[in-house]
């Protein structure tokens, strides 16, 4: 475990093992390699801006999170900070490398406008409900039982991100695991409290929710950074699935708690433990792509049932009055809104129907050993 700090002259270079920087987060930031990182999740400050002392019904003082890291002028000022720290993130970012923040009703909303409008592209927001929310102690509003986690890739262009569904659908029993994750805030064993039993960090984020993101949206050896470390659950989380990873921290007894957490870790040593379900996008093949290869010939005719259809020179086939691609063309000839050209039509051959699909298949098994 290596402790860096923003004084560094020389540019800091990821590594194989977790690495724990400490200093300014925009400053760090842009100091990794251009196009690196493949994850990136932040936890940053909420902007609570309480005003004075929370105290329950018994008039016990409510351990808010009152720290100076939490505190900022006015809204304009936290929008500059946002936008501080999410400029190098997504220069950091690969172009298919995906960012989460989390954040409550505070900033939430900001953050996102900020996302949006750095060209970042939203493919989900995650509302994490909490079983046991802090209640709302004045009776003036509904408990605030959740928080949202924006979920969004690098270049909106890229469609290539990692998400390992079938991951994520085995881990929920072979359910579609949905976009609201019901778990307790983090407690018992797992809450990292002093000798006194006060909490070492106000927002400790339970390992549970850091365990879906990397599980869902990382590969085994995959680079994740975390640029508001606080305890280091993300740290911790990802040396046990076998991330590499580097955390990010303003404050040197935070980032002190979180380099002593990370390298307590045990990482799964059996091959046999290691995660199985990643499945990365097929390359995508045109029917062109079937000319170019030789497996088709214009004149050539493709067959389905009683429909038969002459392919172009372009790509494009012909079946009566009807021409375009294999799609339109057979739901044309179907009377129907759409259809799967790959699977509906075959390619004649020696008076024997040849699946389209097996050919895009030989071709795909090319594209991917050349890559």
């Amino acid at each position: 475990m290596r402790r860096l700090t923003a004084g560094v002259s020389a540019a800091l270079r990821p590594t194989p093992s977790s690495e724990v920087w400490v200093g300014d987060c925009a400053a760090l930031l842009s100091h990794i390699p251009a196009s690196s990182v493949d994850l990136l999740f932040a936890d940053p400050p909420y902007n609570l801006q309480l005003n004075g002392d929370l105290f329950r019904p018994n008039q016990t003082r409510v351990d808010g999170v009152d720290a100076a890291w939490d505190q900022f002028s006015d809204l304009t000022a936290y929008d500059a900070f946002t936008r501080a720290w999410l400029e190098p993130a997504r220069r950091a970012l690969k172009p298919n490398g995906t960012l989460w923040v989390i954040g409550s009703y505070h900033n939430i909303f900001r953050v996102g406008t900020a996302v949006q409008d750095l060209g970042f592209w939203i493919l989900n927001d995650v509302v994490w409900v909490k079983t046991n929310p802090m209640p709302n102690f004045r009776g003036r509003r509904l408990t605030n039982a959740h928080e949202t986690l924006i979920w969004a890739v690098a270049d909106r262009r890229r469609t290539d991100y990692t998400f390992n569904y079938r991951s994520l659908k085995t881990f929920n029993d072979d359910l579609q695991l949905r976009s609201d994750w019901i778990f307790p805030v983090c407690g018992g064993p797992e809450r990292m409290r002093a000798p006194d039993g006060a909490k070492l960090h106000p927002t400790q984020k339970p390992q549970a929710l850091l365990t879906r993101i990397l599980l869902g949206a990382s590969k085994p050896g995959d680079l994740v950074v975390d640029p508001f470390l606080g305890s280091g659950t993300t740290g911790a989380v990802a040396a046990r699935l076998g991330r590499r990873f580097i955390g990010i921290e303003h404050d040197e007894n935070y980032a002190a708690l979180a380099s002593e957490r990370i390298a307590a870790v045990e990482p799964l040593a059996d091959p046999e433990l290691a995660q199985d379900g990643f499945q990365p996008k097929p390359p995508k093949v045109p029917f062109g792509f079937l000319l170019e290869a030789g497996l088709v010939q214009p004149g050539d005719t493709l067959v389905a049932g009683e429909h038969r259809a002459d392919v172009r020179i372009d790509g494009s086939i012909r079946s009566g009055p009807h021409e375009g691609s294999i799609h339109r063309v057979g739901a044309a000839v179907r009377d129907t809104q759409s259809c799967n050209g790959w699977t509906f039509w075959a390619l004649e051959r020696d008076g024997e129907p040849v699946p389209l699909d097996d050919l895009r298949a030989a071709v795909r098994a090319g594209l991917t050993a050349a890559e």
